[in-house]
């Protein structure tokens, strides 16, 4: 069976480019799963869990807004605001982030510092829950 090519990008950067055997993608209508041969697709994502395997092994990547793309080639392209690779996940960082968000949230009236702290706010959030859920399945 074919495979997929994987192309995670961010604003910053490429974030990963791998052969996978499936992807499972946060999107607004719903979690989307993409084998290989899957229709060309392009939709809207959403901040979540982005979760591909290889071979029997599972990899997240916490992925916020931005839109994918799966083409006729089996590539599918992520283009996210940001993203973290579950392995790079900072706790500690994560929550630091959340006690910002929260302070953000109650110091500001400006519209525009309130999305932001929101969106940092449920990027945070998604990094801790992934970061608890891969150390669970280590043990």
């Amino acid at each position: 069976m074919k495979n997929l090519t994987l192309r995670i990008v961010s604003q910053e950067k490429q974030l990963l480019e791998t052969e996978t055997d499936s992807v499972s993608i946060p999107t607004v209508q719903g979690q989307i799963t993409v084998l290989p041969g899957h229709l060309p697709l392009f939709a809207q994502v959403q901040t979540g869990e982005l979760i591909y395997r290889f071979k029997e092994q599972a990899k997240s990547v916490v992925v916020t807004k931005g839109f994918v793309d799966v083409t006729p080639k089996n590539e599918v392209v992520v283009m996210v605001d940001s993203g973290t690779l579950a392995e790079a996940i900072s706790v500690q960082q994560a929550q630091q982030a959340i006690q910002a968000a929260h302070e953000t949230m109650q110091k500001t009236q400006d519209q525009r510092e309130l999305i932001l702290a929101e969106a940092a706010l449920r990027k945070a959030m998604w990094e801790i829950r992934v970061a608890e859920k891969t150390k669970k399945s280590q043990l």
